[in-house]
């Protein structure tokens, strides 16, 4: 009997997350970056998880029973079904990502997750993300001001100076529809493209 995709994707999937389970201990969160955590092991950042292709929103609801913060980026897309009706609804903006809000401590409950694969990092340290780009992507998905940006990013430099995404820098660029502010988290290689008030942004040059 021949095992379906989504069966072959559960077992790879549960094979990787026993492999994290018992590196767990041996993996550590990097703090090179964050000098006031270095001695702080509870200190709660945000960090990137990589799951199980198309279980985010499941992961999300795992991770919800184990009080344990989590933040899945969305934005609005129109699919058409098969009686060629139009619909409108939510996906994830980078598939396979979404963030927690965790200290080290709480690493091996993330691990343990159905759908989790890795907190990704460099090696095998665990790298957090500024805080102010998850709030800049929090704000800019609930107000469905936000989509995915695959294209190559070039532009002018440019920072935020007003309201809550003030001080977040990115990559300002020409589509169709006019300008975009392109977020990019090199971490995990992905772009967003933000609608912003141009008077909100300042060249990067200016701060030099």
């Amino acid at each position: 009997m021949r095992s379906s995709p989504t069966s072959l994707s559960l077992i790879v999937a549960e094979r990787s997350r026993m492999s994290l389970r018992r590196a767990g201990q041996g993996i550590s969160c990097a703090t090179s970056d964050y000098p006031e955590m270095t001695q702080d092991f509870t200190a709660r950042r945000w960090y990137a998880v990589f799951t199980v292709p198309q279980n985010e929103k499941a992961v999300v609801r795992h991770l919800d029973i184990r009080d344990i913060e989590s933040f899945l980026p969305t934005y609005e897309t129109v699919r058409l079904w098969k009686n060629r009706q139009r619909m409108k609804i939510s996906v994830p903006l980078f598939p396979t990502y979404l963030f927690v809000h965790i200290s080290c401590s709480d690493r091996t409950r993330v691990l343990q997750t159905p759908g989790v694969l890795q907190i990704v990092g460099k090696g095998r340290e665990s790298v957090p993300l500024p805080d102010s780009e998850i709030e800049c992507l929090r704000v800019s998905s609930c107000a469905h001001q936000i989509e995915p940006y695959r294209d190559l990013v070039i532009g002018e430099k440019v920072r935020i100076k007003n309201g809550v995404m003030r001080g977040v820098e990115g990559t300002l660029v020409r589509k169709t529809s006019g300008m975009r502010f392109v977020l990019t988290l090199e971490l995990i290689s992905q772009h967003a493209a933000i609608q912003v008030n141009a008077k909100d942004l300042e060249p990067l040059a200016a701060q030099a």
